[in-house]
């Protein structure tokens, strides 16, 4: 029957730990899935028939293949991760194709709704972070000029690559295995251990860290590269840098 379902940009996914809150599921999927494609839709509900099931949204095709081929098996909270081809288009994928697209029923249309309101948001941010990116700049040109001289540099670039990272502004619902599913995708890997932090973040609420262990320093670099100022879940940015 697996092998009749024609591949398309929507995934389904079963065999999740259902004993997991639906909000820290869909966000944990989100950041695991996020690093293979653009995803336009998240759906994890814990109704009787949807209970240890989710839906996952690619705006492509090789990004959802390249998800499914990377991720079937993987260990997420604690239970190997089962995912296949949705057997047809998500009602965000078939807006997408056309704009005229209309639902048929109106649960589903509030739900392109709230898409189109979280498309937004994110277009949004992104916007803002671009402005505040554009001032920071400004304001380092405006402090050579007056210093005549570079900026210090700050202390993460005097560390020397090792295999070790740390990794810092990790929201609470982050836990070892989800961390190791982030990491595991790269070349190398070896632990990943998350504790408590000391201190809260700037906004004061409370954070964790971790200690990611790679096989090498180039390994370690080339993890760090990529998943340094990822983005765990909305507002959460995890910083990676080099522990010596």
């Amino acid at each position: 029957m697996a092998d009749s379902i024609q591949p398309n940009t929507t995934l389904y996914i079963n065999n999740l730990n259902d004993r997991i809150n639906k909000d820290e599921i869909r966000s944990q999927l989100y950041a695991l899935f996020t690093t293979y494609g653009k995803l336009i839709d998240v759906v994890a509900t814990k109704t009787p028939k949807m209970r240890g099931q989710a839906f996952l949204v690619f705006t492509d095709l090789p990004s959802a293949t390249a998800a499914l081929r990377a991720c079937d098996g993987v260990i997420f909270y604690n239970k190997p991760l089962r995912i296949s081809y949705a057997k047809s288009k998500s009602y965000a994928t078939l807006r997408r194709e056309d704009p005229k697209f209309i639902p048929p029923n109106l649960s589903h249309a509030s739900s392109a709704k709230r898409l189109r309101e979280a498309e937004e948001s994110n277009m949004r941010a992104k916007r803002e972070r671009l402005d505040e990116d554009d001032e920071e700049m400004d304001i380092d040109d405006d402090d050579d000029d007056e210093a005549g001289a570079p900026a210090p540099t700050t202390s993460n670039t005097q560390v020397q690559p090792s295999n070790k990272l740390h990794c810092s502004n990790l929201p609470q619902e982050v836990t070892n295995g989800v961390l190791a599913v982030l990491f595991q995708q790269y070349r190398g890997f070896q632990t990943a251990q998350v504790k408590p932090s000391t201190k809260p973040n700037a906004t004061g609420e409370k954070v964790k860290t971790a200690e990611v262990v790679f096989e090498n320093a180039q390994l370690a670099a080339a993890a760090r590269q990529m998943l340094d100022g990822f983005q765990l879940k909305k507002g959460w940015n995890m910083a990676v840098t080099f522990l010596p």
